[in-house]
Formats: C-alpha cells, structure tokens, sequence
C-alpha cells in the first residue's frame, strides 16, 4: 500500500495580505502529478483542511475540484479535522462522499473506526480540544495527551481484530517537533504537549498542526504546510511524505518505507538585512528580487519612503522591519517625555520617532502647526455647540 501523507493545506490563507490561493492551486496539481506518477492509493490529509471555520466560496471550490481530480487518478481521499476547520462543516455529507472515495473524519464518535484501504487501516483522529473531548472520550486527564491516549485506547482495542498494517493521522503537537511563527497556539484547554509514545501501537502516524517537515522518530512524522506560510519557514523544504506499508511476515511488524516528495516552489522567501543603500545596491542580493521578501533596516535613522523605494528592485517586499540604534532617552515613559510638551512639539517628536531620530523639516512643522490649530479651532466650535444644546435641552425641561 502507497500513502501520500500531507497536511495543513490552510486553504484560503493569505500570507502578509497576499492571498495564497494561486499557490495552493499549484499544489493540487502537484498531488494528481505525484498520484499518477507514483501509484498512491491513498493521500491522507492530517488536518487544517481550510484555514478557517467559514471558508470562501472560492476555496471550498478549490478542495472540491483537488479531491476530485485525486480521485479520478485512482487514488483514495482521507481527509481528519484540525483546530483550524470546522468539524461539522467540513464533515457535512460524510457518510455519502465514503462511497465516492473521500473519507471525512471529524467527529469523536468515529474514533476507533478505521478507513479500510486494502490490508491498512487507517485510523483518522480529528483534532481533539481537551475541555471538549475528555468527558466524549472518558479521559480524566484533561489534556491533550490525556485524550489522544483515550482516543489512541479505541484504535488499539478495534486494531486488535485486524492482521494488517495500521495507520493513525492526528493534529496535535508532540514533542520533539519544531514549531515556526505561523501554527496557531492550541494550549487553552489543556496542556499542548504530546509524547510520541503515545502512538507507539500503530505502524506508522501521520502528523498535523507543526508547518515544517519533520520526523519526530522513523514512524511518527509531520508532512509541514505545502506552502509557507510565514517568514520563518524561509529554510523549509515543503513537501509530502510518500510512505510503502507492506504487512510483516509470520507475526513480525509491517516494513515502512518513508521518502520526501518536495513540492513545487510557487515563489521563494528571502529575509534580508542591512541598510537601505546597501539592499538596494548589493548584487548578493539579485536572487531576491523575484521573491517574497521580509526587510529588516539598520540604518541609523529610518530612511524616508523606505517601502516604496526597496519595491523598486524587490517588488515582492512584504514586511519591513526596523532595527537601528535605540534613543537614549526611550527607556523613558510617554508621560514624562511630553510633559509641558506643546501639541505641536509631541507631533514634531512622534515624527522624528517613526523615523529614527530624523525630526520635522521647517515645512512640515509649519503643515504641523495648521494642523493642530485647525484641530484646537474645531474642538472649541463642538464645545460651544454642546453647552449651547445643553442648555436648550435644560430650558426646554424647565431645569433652567
């Protein structure tokens, strides 16, 4: 049996307000292309199907043309929630789409029963919020690993009349794996952490939630996101786990065989850091501008129109950040740093802030001191007209 283990496609994500969607289209062909090309009978899906509960139309869209297209090259759909999807949502119809192919497991009471692909069964554990499901699952433990083991309980029992190979995908983290700025936190309700022993019963585990590909053991791994979704995943190697289970002989383990199918880069991510000249100037930097880029400046003072002018030669520059020298007097409170500070002049020191330490020219202060009149003026016509309608208000109620 040939699996296609991945995970956390975040359908619908958009990744520093550019949405993603195009990309995670280009993926989708990838899984047919790797589907036809390699023979897979199944791709499990390991949770965050969608990126959120109410997913658009056009994303909901894009998963059913994907699953389709699976299918209709021979392989098998097993799709588990994760703490991104919306479990009712994403397992409407359910039971009726198992016919065609798709497998969608979201609830608790499924856990335990297996999807059977041939001699493997696979068993697909929705993502498990402890305050929820300990009392469904009889866990005391109100934790995350308090109910995975609960949950893990019900595949051992039902495993326990089944010869073959067996398979569990869950959406957790367990300990050992790697984390990136980019996976939502899901300790509220319990703690986070779960040990991989945890899933020692079963021949193979097919993780979700942690975006980078990793193997926490031989057996226990996570496939990561098809495409980053943060800055910090610059140095990951997206892709999708392609697994061969074959049964053991004469009561011996089943043999597995992992390998790491890479999945198609749609644009890379570069970090950069320096100052604005030197970024604009430096030829190192040539890979960089057909990227999506994250700029950190180190100019003394915040250079004027620093965005627009690093898109000139980095187009795909999405974040920009500053990390320049600090102001000697910025361990200082707000308060005492305005105090007997004229409006204008707290106006004219957030100007000079936001940049560095480069403070208002003459005409900016001058468009500055308009401002502030401008705004003294309208505060003083909205009192006047306040006190005057209040005292209407009091004469009409014949308080004055």
């Amino acid at each position: 049996m040939r699996l296609l283990h991945t995970s956390d496609w975040h359908l619908g994500r958009s990744f520093h307000r550019v949405g993603l969607l195009e990309a995670q289209a280009a993926f989708a062909d990838h899984v047919v292309e790797v589907v036809r090309s390699e023979g897979v009978d199944a791709v499990l899906v390991s949770g965050d199907v969608y990126d959120r509960a109410l997913p658009a139309p056009d994303t909901v869209a894009l998963l059913s043309e994907t699953v389709r297209r699976i299918v209709d090259a021979g392989a098998e759909v097993v799709l588990s929630s994760g703490n991104h999807d919306s479990a009712i949502r994403l397992g409407f119809a359910s039971e009726l789409l198992a016919r065609a192919g798709l497998h969608i497991r979201t609830r608790t009471d499924s856990i335990g029963t297996p999807v059977l692909l041939g001699d493997v069964a696979v068993y697909p554990l929705p993502y498990l919020e402890p305050s929820a499901a300990a009392d469904t699952l009889g866990s005391a433990d109100r934790t995350h690993a308090g109910v995975l083991r609960a949950a893990m309980a019900r595949v051992v029992a039902d495993r326990a009349a089944r010869p073959g190979p067996a398979v569990v995908m869950a959406h957790a983290f367990v300990t050992g794996g790697a984390t990136s700025d980019s996976e939502r936190d899901i300790s509220v309700g319990g703690v986070s952490a779960v040990p991989p022993e945890v899933f020692g019963a079963v021949d193979y585990v097919a993780l979700g939630h942690l975006h980078g590909p990793q193997r926490v053991s031989e057996t226990v791994r996570y496939s990561g996101s098809p495409v980053a979704l943060s800055f910090s995943e610059a140095d990951h190697r997206k892709g999708s786990w392609l697994v061969d289970l074959a049964p053991g002989r004469a009561g011996r383990p089943a043999t597995v065989a992992v390998e790491h199918i890479e999945a198609p880069v749609f644009k890379p991510l570069a970090r950069l850091r320096g100052t604005l000249e030197e970024l604009l100037s430096d030829r190192r930097h040539r890979a960089a501008e057909g990227a999506w880029c994250e700029v950190t400046l180190t100019d003394a003072q915040r250079p004027r129109g620093a965005m627009e002018r690093l898109r000139t030669r980095f187009p795909g520059c999405l974040s920009l950040r500053f990390d320049g020298p600090t102001p000697l007097d910025s361990a200082r409170s707000y308060a005492a740093r305005v105090r007997r500070r004229s409006d204008l002049d707290v106006c004219c020191d957030f100007l000079e802030h936001v940049r560095g330490g480069a403070g208002a020219t003459d005409a900016e202060r001058d468009l500055l001191r308009l401002a502030v009149e401008e705004s003294a003026r309208a505060r003083a016509v909205h009192d006047d007209e306040g006190t005057a309608a209040e005292s209407v208000a009091r004469r009409e109620q014949g308080v004055a």
